[in-house]
């Protein structure tokens, strides 16, 4: 099974990728398309585990150890497989 982190900026938190994307692509004709974007980043881990609940734990516990910034970044975990 696997576990599939997705990390981002809290709501509020200045996203200066997220603002240079959305200028970018107003200037390449979506401008009418977009109103906001937010840059963020995924995480794809390979689990030795039968336990989904458990290996869910133990994910959380890594995002808030290393893998989240969790004073400025949201997190969200999906255990597939």
């Amino acid at each position: 099974m696997k576990a599939i982190v997705n990390v981002g900026l809290k709501k509020g938190v200045l996203d200066d990728q997220g603002k240079a994307i959305n200028h970018a692509l107003g200037t390449l004709g979506f401008k009418d398309l977009i109103s906001d974007v937010r840059v963020g980043k995924q995480i794809i881990i390979e689990l030795n585990s039968n336990d989904k609940e458990k290996a869910k734990e133990e994910v959380e516990k890594m995002c808030e150890k290393l893998l989240a910034n969790t004073v400025i970044e949201d997190y969200s975990v999906e255990i597939v497989g």
